[in-house]
């Protein structure tokens, strides 16, 4: 993925203006970044889907984040477009273009587990306020359909739960053999805003790293998919987004004045979001991290994630276990 480090060339600046212009300079005529001036050179042989499907680098490469050391969060710009679609228009004619083939592989990861395969999906969304966590579960997860999939806010926990450790909640609403889950915050919020806010002491905090991962690997034991999103959003792109739900009345209702409070703590939160990733980066369970000042962008980077991991599942309809012609012989005899 695209590191902003000693290219800080007025980015900032300029991002305002890539998000007022939905694109980014020197895109591929193809929607691919980078890759249009070479589809170009084909003289025509190719569509420009074709050279796109063909060029596009496998997302989970791009957006995977390393483990077992610090990632500096604020060397990773939340408005790029590290791989995939150009620009607003492209991207919302991409993530459209997904939909079909999600739905016919989600179908498939259902059909088998009626014949006993325990594989499923768990799409975990983590981010700062605002970043769209919330809006990532309307638009990509309408995607499929809704029957199949799990999908669980995490709030403060109850009473009840703080009676239990703090994975016990998390287990309860995992999802089942051949259902796609997604979790809006989880388990990672023991480790997040309990470590900004002091809410367990250092030692537990420490230890709960090493629980969470050998969590997670069983997980991937009994056929879970663990696919971790970090939705990368920037600091100023926050702000105009609170400041959207202020100025609109109708969107009071999503705006929390703790949000104030919590923002006060950003660098408080990078900080634990890059020790979590550094400690809970595993091959069973890999961080991604997917820029989400533009939310289309946001959109079919998960989509195009969740694409990937379902085509490597390769899930198939379960063969009958019926004699065929005997069942349509009887059924025309009736």
């Amino acid at each position: 993925m695209a590191k902003k480090d000693g290219e800080r060339d007025g980015r900032k600046g300029a991002g305002k203006e890539r998000r007022a212009k939905d694109g980014v300079p020197e895109a591929g005529k193809d929607g691919v970044t980078g890759a249009g001036k070479e589809g170009a050179k084909d003289g025509g042989k190719k569509s420009a889907r074709r050279r796109s499907r063909e060029e596009s680098p496998v997302l989970r490469d791009v957006l995977r984040l390393p483990g077992n050391r610090r990632t500096d969060l604020s060397a990773y710009d939340a408005s790029a477009v590290p791989a995939g679609p150009a620009d607003k228009a492209a991207g919302l004619a991409a993530t459209a273009a997904l939909a079909p083939r999600l739905a016919d592989l989600q179908e498939r990861l259902y059909a088998a587990s009626t014949a006993g395969d325990r594989r499923r999906i768990l799409l975990v969304l983590q981010g700062m306020d605002t970043s769209g966590k919330g809006g990532t579960v309307k638009h990509v997860i309408g995607l499929f359909n809704p029957s199949g999939c799990r999908i669980r806010a995490f709030k403060a926990p109850t009473p009840e739960e703080q009676s239990h450790p703090f994975l016990w909640r998390i287990m309860r609403a995992l999802p089942r053999p051949g259902e796609i889950g997604i979790f809006d915050r989880s388990h990672y919020e023991d480790v997040l805003i309990a470590r900004v806010r002091e809410l367990a002491p250092r030692s537990q905090l420490d230890r709960r790293y090493g629980q969470i991962n050998r969590f997670e690997q069983s997980l991937a034991e009994d056929g879970v998919t663990v696919v971790k999103v970090f939705l990368h959003i920037s600091y100023e792109e926050q702000r105009g987004r609170l400041l959207e739900r202020l100025d609109n009345p109708e969107k009071h209702w999503k705006f929390n004045v703790g949000d104030i409070e919590e923002r006060a703590l950003w660098p408080a939160y990078q900080e634990a979001y890059e020790i979590a990733v550094e400690r809970c980066a595993t091959d069973e369970a890999p961080w991604y991290l997917v820029p989400a000042d533009r939310k289309w962008y946001r959109n079919w980077a998960i989509s195009k994630l969740l694409l990937e991991h379902l085509e490597a599942l390769a899930p198939a309809y379960p063969p009958g276990d019926f004699d065929v012609e005997e069942c349509r012989r009887r059924l025309l005899a009736t």
